[in-house]
């Protein structure tokens, strides 16, 4: 039998991957494949990912959404499709709504004729960038045209669906899948190896994870079978870029010789309100709900920098230090 009809006949939970050629999904399939059965969907590129059926999908198009979710019937879908970059959404702001908000309204309309949880990748870019803890209940206060459509599908999801999951992410960074387009990751490291200097932003402070612990926190959260609730995911500190790259180079035996502090150019929307905001922009957001609710400690960038280190020398499992009380965790 072949690796499509085994997956028809495979009793775990199924996983749908909507976007599975983006930056996320690239990176949880790899995460997922292992304890699930995991499915997803393209838009154009059918990806060479072995042993994942792969169907197309145009996720602005509901009757594809509804014949996908007819036929693969998942548990849960991750919607990992989205126009992320700030300068992208900025350039492009009326595709920059329909992939990262239009979409997920088809899906999330869709999703509970079948069962199945939606979970969205929502990020920090719902603020302002004020220096305070964000909490969740804090009303978001947009200023970029991507934080305003993932401000607007967080508030579709929870007004709207009755089995969701929203994750509000910190700047998550790693390997991508694309041979055209990489990840700020993957150029500090081209940039390191060519031994080509550059200069990093040095004013939006934020946190930073290796994206393999987005993979750790959904499958606790679907082996717990938690649903309808907006998570924060990041780390306990915020750096900059600058801070980040230096803090690499010394973390993977790097000169940090070639690493420039400077200031790159942030897109603030059209009307937003900017009158408070200060020349350095501050992304923290408040972990306590989410360390309660899971029983976890989240990491620093230090120490999420010393787990890529490790993945990337060939430990490819996050190292859990499970405590005496109950199910608590730290991400070490």
């Amino acid at each position: 039998m072949n690796n499509e009809q085994d997956n028809f006949t495979d009793k775990r939970k199924t996983i749908l991957i909507m976007g599975i050629n983006s930056f996320i999904g690239s990176n949880l399939v790899e995460f997922f494949k292992k304890d699930y059965r995991v499915v997803g969907t393209f838009f154009k590129k059918n990806p060479a990912t072995q042993g994942i059926l792969c169907l197309p999908c145009d996720v602005l198009e509901k009757e594809q959404v509804q014949l996908v979710l007819y036929a693969l019937k998942p548990d849960v879908v991750l919607y990992c499709v989205g126009l992320t970059g700030l300068k992208d959404c900025n350039d492009l702001p009326n595709r920059c709504d329909a992939l990262n908000s239009a979409g997920l309204f088809n899906v999330a309309e869709m999703a509970p004729r079948y069962g199945a949880r939606v979970m969205y990748f929502s990020s920090h870019f719902v603020f302002a960038g004020m220096n305070k803890n964000y909490i969740e209940m804090d009303n978001p206060d947009v200023i970029t045209n991507y934080g305003k459509a993932q401000a607007s599908a967080e508030f579709y999801l929870q007004k709207s669906s009755l089995n969701y999951l929203i994750f509000r992410c910190g700047k998550l960074y790693g390997r991508g899948v694309s041979p055209t387009k990489n990840t700020f990751f993957e150029l500090l490291q081209k940039n390191l190896k060519n031994n080509q200097s550059a200069n990093y932003d040095n004013y939006v402070h934020q946190g930073f994870l290796d994206v393999y612990y987005l993979g750790l926190m959904v499958k606790m959260c679907i082996d717990k079978n938690i649903s309808n609730r907006l998570i924060h995911f990041t780390s306990q500190d915020i750096v900059t870029y600058y801070e980040f790259a230096k803090l690499y180079c010394e973390i993977f035996n790097q000169s940090d010789g070639l690493i420039n502090t400077g200031k790159w150019f942030f897109p603030i929307s059209k009307g937003a309100n900017i009158e408070k905001l200060e020349e350095h922009l501050y992304y923290k957001l408040d972990l306590l709900n989410v360390e309660s609710l899971l029983k976890i400690k989240m990491p620093t960038v230090r120490e999420s920098l010393e787990f890529t280190f490790k993945r990337f020398q060939g430990n490819k499992q996050v190292t859990n230090a499970v405590t005496n009380k109950g199910d608590g965790v730290s991400f070490v």
